[in-house]
């Protein structure tokens, strides 16, 4: 299972940008599709995720401003980043895996760098 991730880059605080991921290669029935990411010095952390049947979670964080979706009968996931703000800055990883556990299989991550 390949998962390659677009988009991100560097932007200025409150603008937008969209990170879309498409997994490839012989892909289990994994139920949720994601994005993670990792700021310099912290933790990775979840920041949203969505199911086959269409339930998302976000973290606290990111609500109100990031929207992510999931093609229905494909394996791809695109997150919507709007009002970015400096604490967003992070390497943000694409993910799928199993309702309830822990990402199965994650991406080579990509940049998104918000500064003025």
């Amino acid at each position: 299972v390949e998962l390659v991730e677009s988009g991100g880059g560097l932007v200025q605080p409150g603008g937008s940008l969209s990170l879309s991921c498409a997994a490839s290669g012989s892909i289990p029935e994994f139920e949720v599709m994601g994005w993670y990411r990792q700021a310099p010095g912290k933790e990775r952390e979840m920041v949203a995720t969505a199911t086959t049947g269409g339930r998302t979670n976000y973290v606290d964080s990111v609500k109100g401003r990031f929207t992510i979706s999931r093609e229905s009968g494909r394996n791809t996931v695109n997150l919507q980043m709007n009002n970015l703000k400096p604490e967003d800055t992070a390497l943000y990883y694409c993910t799928l895996g199993a309702l309830g556990g822990t990402p199965n299989y994650w991406g080579q991550g990509t940049q998104v760098s918000v500064s003025s």
